[in-house]
């Protein structure tokens, strides 16, 4: 029921928010969002690199685990391709159920070969047909471009576009209440998923012992990030205390840690921001929505820790190359993961796969992903808010001219009505 009020929320939210302001100002809300969620990325990439070659839990584990996991066919290149194929989808309505994706079909060929020795010999060759074809799950960045040029639209036509907006704002606030109303019955379904979890894992005290420097290596990273980079970008941007911020966020990271979720906890967010700090509507409904869709910094660091976490167990050693390959790889796919469960698992598949290391152990990483994705899910969710603070800074003196402007028209017009009344007075 949560996932259901994911879209009309964005939707809403995204449409009334960008109305509510001019198209040069929706502009730079949206390169200072973009540009913060890359940055926030590739720090959250380096921060999981360095702890992993300093810490080396693959290489202090020693685990030689027989598990194995289906490996993926997709290529980052397909990835980037259909992340830009899905920014602008050809229906709205089939958009809300699927999404563009590369599909791939095996053929396996026979030719009869010569040999050195004289006789034929069958060699067979497998070959990979791509092909566009569409896959279950929600284009959300499809519909997120598409709410910003109807929320630019209505910009534009504010008279004409009156109840349009009226509409979208009244769902907001609707969507927003229903929320509030389906989270009281969250706790109970999370605390059986993860009983189930834990029930589920063959061998609990060996798994956890084997694991723990991987997960202790992950959980270290995200509160470097969360505490000293996220608190240190808040602070130059505001010049006020972080920690004050972050108790306004406590519900929305609450949220985000037991829905596995940031869109879950885009209500929340807003509240802390709006209620709590009064920072602008106009800059808190553009840019939550829109980060959150984007940002996924806490998975970026999980991802970057678990490739060279995988790569160490399996004794493969890396170079500079390589690392700057699984930088870069991770900063991207991580604005466009797979609609897939466990999609950050299916990333890290990618990743290996793209570096020719096995990827047999990634199996080992289910064992706690339970914990991990509530942890890094969390993280998303605070450096989502942190996003409204720096874009209030780049933002707000546009915001302060544009209220000016509007003020100054009004009293021109009512100038103008008073000296017609006058005239008119005047004439009788």
């Amino acid at each position: 029921m949560l996932k259901m009020m994911i879209l009309p929320l964005v939707i809403s939210n995204i449409i009334s928010g960008t109305a509510s302001v001019g198209a040069k100002s929706n502009g730079k809300m949206g390169l200072v969002s973009i540009t913060y969620v890359v940055v926030t990325n590739v720090i959250a990439c380096i921060i999981g690199v360095a702890l992993s070659l300093a810490i080396k839990p693959g290489q202090s584990s020693r685990i030689n685990s027989t598990l194995s996991v289906q490996t993926s066919g997709l290529e980052s290149q397909d990835i980037f391709a259909d992340l830009i194929r899905n920014l602008f989808p050809s229906n709205l309505i089939h958009a809300c159920t699927h999404k563009l994706q590369t599909q791939y079909k095996q053929k396996t060929l026979t030719h009869l070969v010569n040999t050195s020795q004289g006789p034929l010999i069958n060699q067979t060759i497998v070959e990979v047909d791509k092909s566009l074809g569409y896959a279950e799950g929600t284009n959300l960045l499809g519909i997120i471009v598409c709410s910003v040029l109807f929320g630019i639209a209505t910009s534009q036509n504010k008279d004409k576009a009156k109840p349009f907006l009226l509409f979208f704002t009244s769902m907001s606030d609707l969507v927003t209440e229903i929320l509030k109303w389906l989270l009281w019955c969250t706790p109970m379904g999370v605390l059986s998923l993860m009983v189930a979890s834990i029930g589920a894992i063959d061998d609990l005290s060996s798994t956890f012992i084997k694991l723990g420097l991987f997960v202790c290596t992950v959980i270290v990273g995200l509160v470097i990030h969360q505490f000293g980079i996220l608190s240190l970008i808040y602070f130059v941007v505001q010049r006020k205390n972080p920690f004050s911020f972050y108790s306004a966020q406590i519900p929305a990271w609450i949220t985000g840690f037991v829905s596995t979720s940031g869109a879950m906890a885009i209500p929340d967010m807003i509240r802390g921001c709006e209620e709590k700090h009064h920072f602008d509507k106009r800059i808190t409904r553009f840019t939550v929505p829109f980060v959150t869709t984007l940002n996924a910094d806490g998975s970026a660091l999980f991802i970057v820790s678990a490739v060279i976490f995988i790569s160490q167990i399996s004794g493969v050693d890396m170079n500079d190359g390589q690392i700057a390959v699984i930088l870069f790889l991770t900063a991207v796919s991580v604005m466009a993961l797979p609609s897939v469960p466990s999609s950050s698992i299916v990333t890290i598949i990618i990743i290996l796969t793209t570096l020719s290391i096995p990827s047999q152990q990634v199996a080992l990483l289910f064992t706690m992903e339970w914990l991990l994705d509530r942890l890094r899910s969390g993280c998303n969710v605070l450096s989502s808010a942190v996003s409204v603070p720096v874009v209030d800074y780049f933002i707000k003196s546009d915001f302060r001219k544009l209220d000016e402007d509007d003020k100054k028209a009004q009293m021109e017009n009512l100038s103008f009505n008073g000296d017609v009344l006058t005239s008119v007075k005047t004439q009788i």
